[in-house]
C-alpha cells in the first residue's frame, strides 16, 4: 500500500510537471505571436499588406486623373461622372468602423483577406464596366473591400513587427501609403499612353491574386476580442455618414431644398443616435471615449479639413488643365505630381521633427505653407507655363507633407495603449471622411456652375478657394493643440 500511494503521488507529480510545460509552451507561443514574426517570414506579410495598401491607394488617385476621359467616354456631365471617385470613397468612409470592430472580434487576418477579395473581383467589373452606372456599382463593391484592407491594416503592422520595432514597421507603411499617392498620376499617364482608362483597373487583378496568396501564407493570426459585433452600430453610422454625403450630391444634382435639409437633418439626428449608443458600450465602435481628450478631437478635425482641401484641388484641377488648358490626360498626370511627390519628401522629414517639437506647431507650419500653395495657385495667370503650375503645386505638397507625418503621431499618441487600435482606425475615417466631404464639394461646385469649359473655369477657382480655406481652418485647429497634452 506503501508502494502504491507513492506511485500514484508520482505519476500525479508527472502530470502537473507536464501540465505546467504544456501551458508554458502555449505562453510562449502567445508571446512569439503578440512579439512579432520571424524576420524570413515579416518580409513576406509586409509584402502582402505592401501591394494591398499600394493597390488601394492608387486606385482612389488614378480614377481622378482619368475621370475627364471616363465622362467623356460614357458621355456623362462632370457633376455626374465625380460619383466614380465619390462611390468608392463613400463605401470606404461608412464601412471602416464596422470593419475595424469585425477585425477585432473575427481576427484581422480574415477581414483583410475577404476584403482583398473582394476588391480584386470589383476592379475586374470595373474594366468590364460600360456604362456610369454598372461603374459606379463596381466603385462601391472596390469600396467595400478598400474598407476591409485599410481598417486593420494597422493592427497587422503590430503583430507583424515586434515592439522594439513597431516604429520602423508604421514608418515603411507610412512610406508605401505616401510612394503609392505619389505615384499614381505617373502611373494613370504611362497606363493611359499605351491603353485605355479600363486597363488602370484590370492592371489591379494580377496585383490582388498575387497579394491574396501571400496573405493566406504570411499573415500572422492574431487574438480575438471576447465583446460581440454590434450590428445596429454599424447601421447607425453607415446611414449618419450615407446621408450627409447624399444631401451634399442632392445639391449637385439640383435636389429640391426642402429634400437636402430633411437629409442632413435625418444625418444630424440618427448621428447623435448613433454618438449616445457609443456611450453605452464598453468597447465602442466609435471612440467616443478619446474624443473626450481635447488633444484627439482637435486632431480629427485638423485631418477632416487638411483632406478635405486636398482632395478638393485634386478633383477640380484636372477638369481645369483638360476643359480649360486643353491638356492631355498624360500631361494632367505628370503635372499634378510634383504635389504628391513633394508630400514624399516631406512627409520624414516631419515626422522626425515631431519626436522633438509640438505636432500641433508643426501641422500648423505645414498647413499655412499649404494655404499659401492654394492661393498661389488660385491667383496664377490664366496662360500659366507648366513649371509655373508644377511649383505651386508643389508648394502646397511641402505644407501638406509637413502636417500629415506629425498629425497622424499625435492621434495615436493621444490615445492609451488599449485603445490604440481605436485611435488608428479613427485616423483613417478622418481622412476619408475629409476626402469624401471634398469630392462631394466638387460635385456640388460644379452641378451649381453648369458644366462647360467656361463653368468649369469658374467652378475650379472656386473650388481652389474653398480648398485654401479649409486649409486656413485646419491651420488655426492645429494651432490650438500646441497648449494641449501631446500623449498619455
Amino acid at each position: 500500500m506503501l508502494t502504491s500511494h507513492y506511485r500514484v503521488k508520482l505519476y500525479a507529480e508527472a502530470d502537473q510537471m507536464i501540465r505546467t510545460h504544456q501551458a508554458a509552451g502555449r505562453n510562449n507561443e502567445a508571446h512569439s505571436a503578440a512579439d512579432g514574426l520571424p524576420p524570413r517570414e515579416r518580409w513576406r506579410a509586409m509584402l502582402a499588406v505592401a501591394i494591398a495598401i499600394s493597390m488601394s491607394v492608387l486606385v482612389a488617385s488614378i480614377a481622378n486623373i482619368a475621370l475627364p476621359t471616363i465622362a467623356r467616354d460614357m458621355h456623362a456631365s462632370p457633376s455626374a461622372s465625380i460619383w466614380v471617385v465619390n462611390a468608392y470613397q463613400l463605401a470606404v468612409t461608412v464601412t471602416l468602423l464596422p470593419f475595424a470592430s469585425m477585425g477585432d472580434i473575427y481576427g484581422h487576418r480574415k477581414v483583410y483577406f475577404w476584403g482583398l477579395a473582394v476588391f480584386t473581383a470589383a476592379s475586374l467589373l470595373c474594366a468590364v464596366a460600360t456604362t456610369l452606372p454598372l461603374l459606379v456599382i463596381a466603385r462601391v463593391l472596390q469600396g467595400f473591400g478598400g474598407a476591409g484592407i485599410m481598417s486593420v491594416n494597422g493592427a497587422l503592422v503590430r503583430f507583424i513587427y515586434p515592439r522594439a520595432s513597431l516604429g520602423r514597421g508604421i514608418g515603411y507603411n507610412a512610406l508605401i501609403v505616401a510612394g503609392s499617392s505619389a505615384a499614381g498620376p505617373s502611373v494613370a499617364a504611362a497606363v493611359m499612353s499605351v491603353a485605355s482608362w479600363p486597363w488602370m483597373f484590370a492592371l489591379q487583378v494580377p496585383a490582388g491574386l498575387l497579394s491574396m496568396w501571400l496573405a493566406a501564407r504570411f499573415l500572422p493570426r492574431t487574438p480575438l476580442a471576447r465583446h460581440p459585433f454590434d450590428p445596429l452600430s454599424a447601421v447607425l453610422n453607415a446611414i449618419t455618414f450615407g446621408l450627409f454625403i447624399s444631401a451634399l450630391d442632392g445639391v449637385a444634382r439640383g435636389q429640391r431644398v426642402v429634400l437636402v435639409l430633411l437629409e442632413l437633418a435625418c444625418s444630424v439626428t440618427v448621428g447623435a443616435f448613433f454618438w449616445r449608443r457609443q456611450l453605452t458600450l464598453t468597447a465602442p465602435m466609435l471612440p467616443v471615449d478619446l474624443f473626450r481628450r481635447p488633444v484627439f478631437s482637435l486632431s480629427v478635425a485638423t485631418a477632416i479639413c487638411a483632406h478635405g482641401a486636398q482632395m478638393v484641388a485634386f478633383i477640380a484641377l484636372p477638369f481645369y488643365f483638360q476643359y480649360v488648358g486643353g491638356m492631355s490626360p498624360i500631361e494632367i498626370g505628370l503635372l499634378i505630381t510634383p504635389w504628391p511627390a513633394a508630400l514624399v519628401v516631406m512627409a520624414p522629414i516631419a515626422g522626425r521633427l515631431a519626436d522633438r517639437h509640438s505636432a500641433g506647431l508643426l501641422g500648423a507650419f505645414g498647413l499655412a505653407v499649404m494655404t499659401a500653395g492654394l492661393l498661389l495657385v488660385l491667383f496664377m495667370p490664366a496662360p500659366a507655363a507648366r513649371l509655373d503650375v508644377a511649383w505651386r503645386l508643389a508648394v502646397c505638397g511641402i505644407g501638406f507633407g509637413f502636417f500629415q507625418s506629425p498629425n497622424n503621431r499625435l492621434m495615436i499618441a493621444s490615445a492609451p495603449h488599449d485603445r490604440a487600435g481605436a485611435g488608428s482606425g479613427m485616423l483613417s475615417t478622418s481622412r476619408l471622411l475629409g476626402q469624401t466631404t471634398g469630392s462631394a464639394l466638387v460635385a456640388v461646385v460644379f452641378g451649381l456652375t453648369h458644366g462647360g469649359p467656361d463653368g468649369v473655369g469658374h467652378g475650379t477657382r472656386f473650388a481652389i478657394g474653398m480648398a485654401a480655406g479649409f486649409a486656413a481652418l485646419a491651420m488655426v485647429l492645429s494651432s490650438l493643440r500646441v497648449r494641449q497634452p501631446q500623449g498619455v
